[in-house]
């Protein structure tokens, strides 16, 4: 199978990013970015990625889609929408979290994080570094923040992770970040880095093919 035909059915099968999932239109404005940072801050937890997602949906659902929004929410409402989509054993202290970060966002940031973005001046570690200051964010929620926002800031790209290069390894897919970003075009970057660390979470699930069927996160 050509290294072309593999990337059409990964992002076929799985070809959804996880902002997509949770019903986040991801675009360079104050809303989905801080939207963006709720759902890492819910993928850093050790629980399965369709459980983080669902939770995302909740909080937003319930209103909580903005740091002044998520701040003036009871800490009680948290846990409430998180108990909804079933995000049990850490619902407390993530709650806890998720105020603490949207407190963050406001104080250092006025709400926006394109702030942030700003003051790392470019540099990708950089941008990891802010992230991690975020209460739950450590480098895996920096590197899924930095895999799904590399479709609205530029200098992010490429962004494949150390899991989806493994998966891309397992494939037969190039290893090197700017090697696999030279099989699709800048706007599915995002599309394919989500494909293959889901490809990579369904074989070590599933033992499926890492092709076929869909993804369970």
């Amino acid at each position: 199978m050509s290294g072309s035909t593999t990337v059409q059915r990964l992002l076929e099968a799985h070809g959804r990013t996880y902002a997509e999932e949770a019903g986040i239109r991801l675009r360079d404005t104050p809303m989905p970015l801080f939207q963006l940072l709720t759902l890492c801050v819910l993928l850093s937890a050790r629980i399965k990625a369709g459980i983080a997602v669902a939770a995302a949906r909740e909080l937003f659902d319930a209103g909580m889609r903005t740091p002044a929004a998520m701040a003036e929410a009871s800490w009680q409402d948290r846990v409430d929408a998180l108990g909804r989509a079933h995000y049990r054993r850490y619902d407390e202290s993530t709650a806890t979290a998720l105020g603490e970060a949207a407190r963050l966002a406001l104080d250092r940031y006025r709400g926006d994080l394109r702030r942030l973005r700003e003051d790392a001046a470019g540099e990708p570690g950089q941008v990891r570094e802010l992230l991690r200051e975020f209460p739950r964010i450590g480098p895996v929620g920096a590197d899924i923040f930095s895999r799904e926002a590399q479709g609205v800031w530029p200098e992010l790209r490429p962004a494949f992770d150390e899991r989806a290069r493994d998966a891309a390894d397992a494939l037969g897919l190039p290893h090197a970040p700017d090697e696999l970003a030279l099989l699709v075009d800048d706007e599915d970057l995002p599309r394919l880095a989500a494909a293959l660390v889901r490809t990579r979470l369904d074989r070590r699930d599933e033992g499926a093919s890492p092709v076929d069927g869909a993804p369970r996160a």
